[in-house]
């Protein structure tokens, strides 16, 4: 059995960690600001704690699986460099040197699929254009440079994430009154990889277990936005099959670069440039799904089952925000 500290283990993708670790014979032991569901809990703030305070906190464990951090859906005030690169980067700069003097043996990051995307299409210029996904880039690029023979270090590459867990509230808990009603479904081209909660805490854990070191792409399906949509609706309870329309591109682009003037407006800046977000999401956000298989030793979770769970859970409603 493997002592392991899930930084951020009260979250969505923490708490499935923590199941999964449960299965396998590990104990996990959590480290959120506020204590909650997902197993033994440390209260402490990673943003304040210094390389001495995770170097005392470390002792004892053999692996760490960092599922905080800053996401994107968050807006801060302008500009957004600095409350991005605090969240995802500089927490890693202590834990990581002190994860190696305290003896574990694999560190676990849980990223973003825009890595994978910034390293498949580089003339997308997706880190010069977007605050959120250069730091997401800058904390891969840091946490695989201090990987070596003592110490194995994976990011996990994340993409839309569906399931419930106590206490979260669902990314797409807004539309799942549009998704039940009868109005009209839309959805515009392009798509994204998908995944499970179950399956990001297999593939933490499989990068536990085999203690591997890299960059893994984690998805259980690529769908297009009308698949997606069609299929949530279902889940939701529309009748079968599904018909979902095509929204126009350019409504796309008019409604998100009004959200951005609204942003602006209020003196905030999104890590995801509204500028360049519509030819962003307007495209395949597609990663090769075999990665975690047979990297990471990944079985898949039941992507139906998660898509009623997040309805279910956006119908309960619940605190925080949850991909």
């Amino acid at each position: 059995m493997t002592r392991v500290l899930v930084v951020g283990g009260t979250g969505l993708l923490g708490q499935h960690i923590h199941a999964e670790l449960r299965e396998r014979g590990h104990e996990g032991v959590t480290l959120a600001r506020r204590a909650g569901p997902g197993g033994t809990s440390i209260v402490g703030d990673v943003l304040r704690l210094s390389a001495d305070e995770w170097l005392e906190m470390l002792s004892g464990f053999g692996g760490v699986v960092f599922a905080a951090g800053a996401d994107d859906r968050r807006v801060p005030r302008a500009p957004a460099d600095r409350y991005f690169l605090e969240g995802n980067v500089e927490p890693l700069r202590r834990l990581l040197p002190a994860a190696r003097r305290a003896g574990c043996r694999s560190v676990v990051i849980c990223g973003s699929y825009f890595t994978t995307m910034h390293r498949s299409y580089p003339q997308w210029r997706l880190a010069e254009r977007h605050s959120y996904i250069r730091s997401r880039v800058n904390q891969a690029e840091y946490a695989l440079g201090q990987a070596d023979d003592q110490l194995a270090v994976s990011v996990l590459e994340i993409p839309f994430v569906f399931g419930s867990a106590e206490g979260c509230r669902p990314l797409w808990a807004p539309a799942v009154p549009w998704l039940r009603s009868r109005f009209p479904l839309l959805a515009p081209v392009g798509g994204t990889a998908v995944a499970s909660a179950a399956t990001v805490g297999q593939a933490a854990v499989g990068a536990l277990e085999r203690a591997a070191g890299g960059q893994f792409p984690v998805a259980d399906a690529n769908l297009t936005w009308r698949d997606l949509i069609a299929r949530l609706a279902a889940a939701a309870g529309r009748r079968e099959p599904v018909a979902v329309g095509r929204l126009p591109s350019v409504v796309v682009g008019a409604g998100l670069r009004g959200i951005g003037l609204g942003h602006r407006l209020a003196g905030r800046e999104p890590g995801l440039d509204q500028a360049w977000l519509p030819s962003l999401l307007l495209s395949e956000l597609f990663v090769d799904e075999s990665v975690c298989r047979t990297e990471l030793g990944v079985t898949g979770g039941d992507l139906e089952a998660s898509f009623r769970d997040t309805i279910v859970a956006s119908l309960k409603g619940g605190r925080g925000w949850a991909r």
